[in-house]
């Protein structure tokens, strides 16, 4: 889906992802992430977020926590990360990104939760009053008063599956009290997810019912006497949907794929963030009229229905239209051990580059995260190779 919006918009992190990697600098099984273009990707999000008064912090976890992709974003403007799960938090805290957000979408295992409070997260996200108090008495033997946001939950809201949870909306404000009454713990807002949704129909990013819950319960806090509440608002984050959320009166804001140009609004638009990641492969070995290239990362987030997929397949730099070929790629259910090139008689070499554009999550993958530098002055340098965990991975060895 992306991939003809790359060949347009970017084709030198294509090309330089082909070159890097016939030239044994690159492996295959990797997101080769354009560190320039996520920086100024950063720039322009912070700089529209701020003109709206909204915080902005970034999601990692679609470029595996890379390092050198943190400090990208972070040179661009957005200092602070949100964590999806302990171990986003501390490769971030590691990459020297301070601690947004914690425990949205996953919730701190019990064992872990002093580890969680020392990496002082500004907000800490609950979905039970058990875990608030876990996270204020953590951060009460720390000397700290924890920030603490609840995800609120109103019928016909819309929540994905595996990910439902929350306190129901209409109780906020004496949920509120309960968490101010937390030794440690002090009730700051509230947040849902998702608050938009990329529509299909129409081509653009929608409010949810989620958005409505929220503003209904900011407005029942406030009637309450609170002031100066937290709404954290995340889901399909651009530059080009914050002027509706400020509206909506959040708060908070947590760009992702806006930070690699690979939302669903920016499949089916130009918008000024630039596509900035690509998966790369090399062709394996073949048989019959297929050519396998190497899986590990094949896994393509299921925003749009299914799609024929296309890759670029050389041994040479190009974006050409006679380097594509359809590419048959696992079903979710099996292993991407492998995809299947149809290669016909266009029987490319066993070792071409094999460059597909799609919407990653790479950290549900097994594939390196790789930070590039330099790739519109032509003179490229690979900062970091990375596994989808947020290390740095032993390659080569």
């Amino acid at each position: 889906m992306f991939l003809d919006l790359i060949r347009r918009r970017n084709p030198a992190l294509i090309e330089q992802a082909i070159a890097l990697h016939q030239a044994g600098r690159l492996p295959a099984n990797a997101y080769v992430i354009d560190l320039d273009a996520v920086e100024a990707n950063a720039r322009h999000i912070a700089q529209v977020a701020a003109r709206h008064g909204l915080k902005a912090f970034a999601m990692t976890k679609q470029m595996g926590r890379n390092g050198s992709f943190c400090r990208a974003v972070a040179r661009g403007g957005i200092a602070k990360a949100v964590a999806v799960d302990m171990e986003c938090a501390r490769a971030t805290s590691k990459a020297g990104m301070g601690l947004g957000h914690l425990g949205h979408l996953v919730q701190v295992p019990r064992a872990e939760i002093d580890a969680a409070a020392s990496l002082s997260p500004d907000n800490w996200t609950v979905l039970s009053l058990e875990q608030a108090a876990m996270a204020g008495a953590a951060a009460r033997k720390l000397g700290r008063v924890q920030d603490i946001l609840v995800r609120l939950v109103a019928e016909g809201d819309t929540f994905y599956r595996c990910q439902e949870g929350g306190f129901p909306a209409d109780d906020v404000v004496a949920l509120a009290e309960k968490i101010d009454a937390i030794d440690g713990g002090r009730f700051a807002g509230i947040t849902t997810f998702p608050s938009q949704l990329f529509d299909h129909a129409t081509g653009t990013v929608k409010r949810t019912p989620n958005l409505a819950t929220l503003e209904r319960a900011a407005e029942a806090l406030a009637k309450a006497g609170r002031r100066d509440i937290e709404i954290n608002t995340p889901g399909t984050t651009s530059a080009e949907i914050l002027s509706m959320l400020a509206a909506a009166g959040a708060t908070q804001v947590e760009p992702g794929h806006g930070l690699t140009g690979t939302t669903p609004l920016h499949a089916v638009r130009d918008l000024p963030e630039i596509p900035a990641v690509v998966y790369l492969s090399e062709v394996s070995h073949h048989i019959g009229s297929e050519s396998f290239c190497f899986g590990g990362g094949l896994y393509i987030d299921p925003v749009f229905p299914a799609y024929p997929v296309k890759a670029v397949v050389s041994s040479e730099p190009t974006v050409s239209d006679e380097a594509l070929f359809g590419v048959d790629i696992p079903v979710p259910a099996s292993i991407d051990y492998y995809g299947m090139i149809d290669a016909g008689t266009r029987r490319p070499a066993i070792g071409d580059s094999v460059i597909f554009g799609f919407r990653p999550q790479a950290f549900v993958t097994r594939a390196y995260a790789v930070g590039v530098s330099g790739l519109s002055s032509g003179a490229p340098q690979v900062e970091t190779i990375y596994d989808a965990f947020g290390r740095p991975a032993d390659w080569p060895l």
